[in-house]
């Protein structure tokens, strides 16, 4: 690592990054040296600026957060990722460990604490809000009936299984579109799949849903 941690911030909203700069630029060892607002510029900046981690949201334009981060650490001498998200959501939190994050803190979290977190995480640590990381423990101590899926992911499956698009399982279940394609992203990193055909035929083999007659929808 070099003399400072050279940080890029990605988020959609310019009054949550400015403040977040100005917290970061209390610590004469952080150097914020770019910031994005939207999926495609932080995985552009990550390749021109090349800095040692990026503090990313998960609710992001055109390329969600979970996406942005595997794309991030699917690279050689990639950056870590550390994620500043408003979601304490189970799913969320471990999608986002799953694509490779080195930690999960909340929007809650105070100025210290960001900065510790982000000092923790260049030594090598996996840095979790205190939330986050009863919510991981109470997972461990009661596994779902159906393996690693939670039973939100197994109903996202069951709709997409019976033809339903993105925005009809959003829906169906009050949900934002947005949060839909977290689940989905969620269930790929969780069984190794590449899309919610492959999803559905792995959750279908399993006994975790049922297939109608005509089978998955592509």
């Amino acid at each position: 690592m070099r003399e400072h941690i050279r940080l890029l911030l990605v988020e959609d909203h310019a009054l949550v990054r400015e403040g977040t700069r100005e917290i970061l630029e209390r610590d004469p060892r952080l150097r914020v040296v770019g910031e994005a607002d939207d999926g495609p510029s932080a995985l552009a900046l990550v390749n021109d600026l090349q800095p040692d981690m990026v503090l990313v949201d998960l609710d992001l334009p055109i390329i969600n957060g979970i996406e942005v981060i595997r794309r991030i650490r699917a690279k050689p001498d990639s950056p870590l990722a550390l994620v500043l998200s408003a979601y304490d959501d189970e799913d969320y939190v471990m999608a986002a460990l799953s694509a490779g994050a080195t930690g999960y803190l909340l929007k809650t979290a105070h100025a210290d604490e960001l900065i510790s977190a982000i000092h923790a995480a260049a030594g090598g640590e996996t840095v979790l809000h205190g939330s986050v990381g009863r919510t991981l423990l109470a997972r461990a101590q009661g596994p779902s009936q159906h393996g690693v899926l939670t039973e939100r992911e197994l109903e996202v499956l069951r709709l997409a299984a019976q033809g339903a698009r993105t925005k009809q399982i959003a829906a169906q279940l009050m949900v934002s579109a947005r949060t839909v394609e977290g689940h989905l992203t969620s269930i790929f990193n969780k069984i190794g799949v590449a899309g919610r055909t492959e999803a559905i035929m792995y959750a279908a083999a399993r006994g975790w849903i049922s297939l109608p007659r005509h089978g998955p929808r592509a």
